[in-house]
C-alpha cells in the first residue's frame, strides 16, 4: 500500500519544482502544526473494555479553524490522516474559504460495532479532544462511514463538556439539529459545478459518457446528477465489483435497488464487472468516488476515459498522474473537484453562528460562483505555467497560504 503522505508531499515537490516559492515556506508545509493519537476505551455491550486507537490532525490554520472529516475505517492509520488533512489545507485555499486544514479519524470497522457501541466510541473522540476542538479553533465534519447522526451525537457531547450552545464545532449535523440544506449532495454537486466550468477547455462534449467508480454518498449522488443533466451513465461500482450497460444505466432505480438490496449485482439490463473494468471502460469522463490510490503506474495505461473528475481524495497516484498527462488525458484534481463538500461544510458552520438556517437554493446558489470562480483561476494558473491542472490548483492553494502567512 503506498503511504498517502509520501504521495503527498511528492505533489508538493513537483510544484515547487515549477514555481519557486522559496524553501522555508515548503519546509513549514511538510509537516502538520500537531498530530495527536488517542486511546478511547469503549465499554462494549458484552461488558467488556476495548481500546480504540484515534487521530487528528491539525494541518495549517494561517486561513482559519482547522476543517476536516473524521473517518471510521479499519484501515485508517496516522499517515492517511496526514495526507488528508494536508489536501484540506489547499482545498479550503482553492475554494477562497476561511478555513484551515485538518482531519480525523478512529481504526474500527464500524459495521462491526452496535448503535451503542458506535455512540459511546464516538463521544469517548470528542471527550479525548474536547480541549483542542471549538467553532474557533477545529471543526470536524463527518467523512467515510461517519454520519449526520454520529456527528450530532459528538456535538451533544462537547455541549456536555464545554457548554457551547452554537453547535458550529461539528458540520454535517443532521438537519433539524443544525445541520445546512444540501449537505448531503454537496460534494457530489460541487464536482459538477466544476466540471460545467471546465467542460469545453478540456474538449469535452456536450453528452457525455460517465463511468462511476464508488456507490456511497459521493457516487451515487454523481451519477444521479449527472443523469439528470442528460449525460449517459453507463457503469458504476461499489466496494463489491460493478456493472455495465453501454445504453445507460437507470440511477434513480439502481439506488433504489442499492438500498433494498445492498449491492448493485442482479441490476436488470446490466453485466457485471470488476471495479478494475470500472476504471478501465471507454468513456468521456472517469469519476472515481471512493478510495485514494486507485489509479497507479499498474493501471494508468489502460484509462480509456478522456477526462477524469476525482470526486474522491488521492485516487491517483503521483506516477499515474504523470502517465495520464503524457497520455493527454485531463484530471480535475480532488482539492477542486470535490470542494463542494467542505464549502458547505463552511456554509453550515456560518449559518450556526449566525443562527440562520438558509434554504438548499440559497446555498447552491452560493456555491456554484465560488466553484466557478476556483476552476478558471486554476486553469489560467496551469495554463501560465504550462502544466496540468493539478498543478495549477497547487500553486492557487500555496499562493493563498503563503501570502496569509
Amino acid at each position: 500500500m503506498q503511504n498517502p503522505f509520501q504521495n503527498a508531499m511528492s505533489q508538493l515537490d513537483k510544484v515547487a519544482n515549477i514555481k519557486n516559492f522559496g524553501e522555508e515556506f515548503i519546509a513549514r508545509l511538510r509537516h502538520p502544526d500537531r498530530d495527536i493519537r488517542i486511546s478511547i476505551p469503549v465499554k462494549m455491550d458484552n461488558g467488556q473494555l476495548k481500546i480504540f486507537e484515534g487521530y487528528r490532525v491539525e494541518y495549517n490554520n494561517v486561513l482559519g479553524p482547522y476543517k476536516g472529516g473524521i473517518r471510521y475505517h479499519q484501515d485508517t492509520e496516522i499517515n492517511e490522516v496526514k495526507a488528508l488533512a494536508f489536501w484540506m489545507a489547499l482545498k479550503c485555499a482553492v475554494a477562497g474559504i476561511p478555513m484551515g486544514g485538518g482531519k480525523g479519524g478512529i481504526t474500527v470497522n464500524p459495521r462491526e460495532l452496535s448503535k451503542g457501541e458506535l455512540e459511546r466510541l464516538s463521544r469517548g473522540w470528542i471527550q479525548k479532544l474536547s480541549d483542542i476542538l471549538g467553532p474557533m479553533k477545529d471543526v470536524p465534519a463527518p467523512d467515510v462511514n461517519t454520519t449526520p447522526e454520529i456527528m450530532d451525537w459528538m456535538a451533544d457531547e462537547f455541549e456536555k463538556i464545554t457548554g457551547d450552545k452554537t453547535r458550529a464545532v461539528i458540520t454535517g449535523k443532521p438537519l433539524g439539529k443544525g445541520g445546512s440544506e444540501g449537505r448531503g449532495t454537496a460534494t457530489a454537486q460541487g464536482g459538477f459545478f466544476v466540471f460545467e466550468s471546465l467542460k469545453k477547455d478540456i474538449n469535452l462534449p456536450e453528452k457525455c459518457k460517465v463511468a462511476v467508480q464508488g456507490f456511497g454518498n459521493a457516487g451515487s449522488y454523481a451519477a444521479l446528477i449527472w443523469k439528470k443533466a442528460g449525460h449517459n451513465v453507463v457503469t458504476v461500482s461499489d466496494s463489491k465489483g460493478g456493472i455495465y450497460n453501454p445504453d445507460g444505466l437507470d440511477i434513480e432505480k439502481l439506488m433504489e435497488y442499492k438500498k433494498t438490496t445492498g449491492s448493485l449485482s442482479g441490476f436488470p439490463e446490466s453485466k457485471e464487472i470488476t471495479n478494475e473494468e470500472v476504471l478501465q471502460t471507454e468513456c468521456d469522463l472517469l469519476i472515481p468516488a471512493a478510495f485514494e490510490n486507485q489509479i497507479t503506474a499498474e493501471n494508468a495505461d489502460k484509462i480509456k476515459a478522456k477526462a477524469i473528475l476525482e470526486l474522491a481524495n488521492g485516487p491517483i497516484t503521483p506516477e499515474a498522474d504523470e502517465i495520464l498527462f503524457k497520455k493527454g488525458v485531463s484530471v480535475i484534481p480532488d482539492i477542486l473537484a470535490n470542494s463542494g463538500g467542505v464549502t458547505v461544510s463552511y456554509f453550515e458552520w456560518d449559518q450556526n453562528l449566525k443562527n440562520e438556517h438558509w434554504s438548499e437554493k440559497e446555498v447552491f446558489d452560493k456555491l456554484q460562483p465560488i466553484l466557478d470562480d476556483s476552476a478558471k483561476k486554476i486553469l489560467v494558473k496551469s495554463k501560465e505555467s504550462n502544466t496540468d491542472l493539478r498543478r495549477g490548483a497547487f500553486i492557487l492553494a500555496l499562493e493563498r497560504i503563503q501570502e496569509k502567512m
